[in-house]
């Protein structure tokens, strides 16, 4: 465990930090009222309309810090308080989730490699918690090491999904903020654009440490399937 230590410690109390950070930004921009007074819904829809997108909706969950974009169902889904805020915080989640519908509008090649991944994914992330213990426990036992391969090959797999990840949000980030510097009517000062900003850069952090959190897991476990872990 000595090593699983030194690794993921440091990686937890990283994200922990994001996470904090984070909803602390989130909290602080949803109590600044925008000047123009638009929803996140209403922000959604004109970002769709002005980048000739007329094929997705735009839905509200009931769930908190819930919102992303189906590029299956082609629906942005924003959670309540922004689809219905009219805060700065709202306004930058719903550029947002609006840039990876621009994505799939415009065949960016990472959203779409990302989705289609996202099936194979879904079933290994299920299924990959009981291989690697059953893998661990067959190869302190028996010394048989084909099932914790596998295990392997599963986080493997997921740690280059979390990987792609990092493009596919940044980049409708990206996309979001551009929007809404060029639209005046959205957000009329610098210190809103800023706080858009900082915003969405605290929400793309999570994905990093999530990212570096599947790489510590992948290295932890070569190192007792090749035999370095010592403990």
């Amino acid at each position: 465990m000595g090593i699983y230590l030194i690794l993921i410690i440091p990686v937890l109390i990283l994200s922990m930090f994001v996470q904090w950070r984070f909803r602390n930004k989130f909290s602080k921009y949803a109590e600044m009222q925008l000047n123009s007074g638009f929803s996140g819904k209403e922000v959604a829809e004109k970002m769709l309309r002005d980048n000739g997108i007329f094929d997705v909706r735009v839905m509200s969950t009931d769930v908190q810090l819930s919102d992303h974009y189906n590029p299956e169902e082609k629906t942005v889904n924003l959670s309540t308080d922004v689809y219905y805020g009219r805060s700065v915080a709202a306004a930058a989640v719903a550029a947002h989730e609006c840039g990876h519908a621009l994505q799939q509008a415009r065949s960016y090649h990472w959203l779409k490699l990302r989705s289609s991944m996202v099936p194979v994914v879904s079933i290994t992330s299920n299924l990959l918690q009981w291989v690697l213990i059953l893998g661990v426990l067959l190869i302190a036992f028996t010394f048989n090491p084909i099932v914790l391969a596998i295990g392997v090959a599963g986080l493997a797999l997921i740690t280059v999904f979390s990987i792609i990840t990092l493009p596919v949000e940044f980049d409708a980030s990206k996309r979001a903020l551009n929007w809404l510097k060029e639209n005046k009517g959205i957000l009329y000062t610098a210190e809103e654009n800023r706080q858009a900003k900082d915003a969405l850069w605290w929400a793309a952090m999570t994905y990093v440490v999530a990212a570096l959190g599947a790489m510590t897991n992948l290295i932890y476990y070569l190192s007792i399937l090749f035999g370095r872990n010592r403990d």
